[in-house]
């Protein structure tokens, strides 16, 4: 009985091994069919893939070329060709993908670059922000290297434009990186788009003064100083009655933006006028306070008890 049970499960694990090899060759079968209509579909594939990637070279070129025209920033020029290549590529790649009939593939793909872009838009919305300012910058222009501009209370020469931050050089020598979200999004005083800077001098002369002739004066002591653009005259207003002087403004054009130039005639412009005035019987006054010991409840000066301390001792 034992040795009767022990055949027919001889018999049955043949009968098993004998369905999983037909399963197997049947499915075998079946993949070879598949791959057989399938065939014409992967040769267009290779062939698009093929096609596509020469045509997003040719693309990525022209691009270049087009925004070459555009803008002068090399890095910028690079990156938006770049993004337009991958992009080229990145259809390229779909429509490979869709012609062997994997659409679900895609779809997935859709769907976790979506997620993905998401999650890294939030984690680096900051540097996004400084990037997009950055873009904005090179293509608006609203400074380029070697400009002399004041940005959010710093002013100096800018060195550096990047697409993540402006480099400066304050002038006082020190080195300034402000994010491009920053200069984008505040107010940008350009003294270079002009070539040239004003100087405001004040000056303050006596009440007792010809003002006509301190007007004279003072343009005749200015006119002959060095780098004074010659298309733009100087300016003298009287402006306020002072405290202890008649204030005047005298304003010139510096043919320059450059700091060292435009210091060099705001020193030069003080001495010429202070000679000037002083050959001229100009007086430059200093500042006056009146103290009046007669007002009313008060006591005159000439009624006011003076004591001279001297050591321990005490005179009246």
């Amino acid at each position: 009985m034992k040795l009767q049970q022990y055949f027919l499960s001889i018999n049955f694990s043949k009968m098993d091994i004998n369905k999983f090899s037909d399963l197997i060759a049947e499915k075998l079968t079946d993949w070879m069919e598949s791959l057989v209509k399938l065939l014409p579909n992967i040769f267009l594939a290779v062939l698009v893939l093929v096609l596509g990637l020469f045509i997003a070279k040719f693309i990525r070129k022209m691009a270049y070329k087009i925004i070459a025209k555009i803008s002068k920033n090399i890095t910028l020029n690079n990156l938006f060709s770049s993004v337009i290549y991958l992009t080229t590529i990145g259809i390229v790649i779909f429509t490979v993908l869709s012609i062997l009939k994997l659409d679900k593939a895609v779809t997935s793909i859709l769907a976790g670059a979506g997620i993905l872009g998401l999650a890294l838009a939030f984690a680096f919305q900051d540097i996004a922000a400084n990037f997009m300012s950055g873009v904005f910058i090179s293509f608006r222009k609203p400074l380029r290297v070697g400009d002399i501009v004041e940005v959010k209370d710093y002013m100096g020469k800018i060195i550096e434009v990047n697409l993540r931050d402006t480099v400066m050089e304050t002038f006082q020598g020190q080195i300034v990186i402000i994010p491009n979200k920053e200069v984008f999004q505040n107010p940008i005083e350009n003294y270079s788009h002009i070539t040239k800077r004003r100087f405001d001098l004040s000056v303050g002369v006596s009440y007792n003064d010809d003002l006509e002739k301190v007007k004279q004066v003072t343009l005749e002591a200015v006119k002959p100083i060095e780098n004074l653009s010659k298309e733009d005259d100087v300016k003298i207003y009287f402006v306020e009655f002072g405290d202890s002087s008649i204030n005047l403004s005298v304003r010139m054009w510096v043919n320059t933006p450059e700091q060292s130039v435009y210091n060099q005639v705001g020193s030069e412009a003080i001495m010429r006028i202070k000679k000037a005035y002083d050959a001229n019987d100009i007086t430059i006054p200093f500042p006056i306070r009146t103290l009046d010991f007669g007002i009313k409840g008060g006591i005159p000066l000439h009624e006011m008890p003076i004591q001279i301390a001297n050591g321990n001792q005490k005179t009246t």
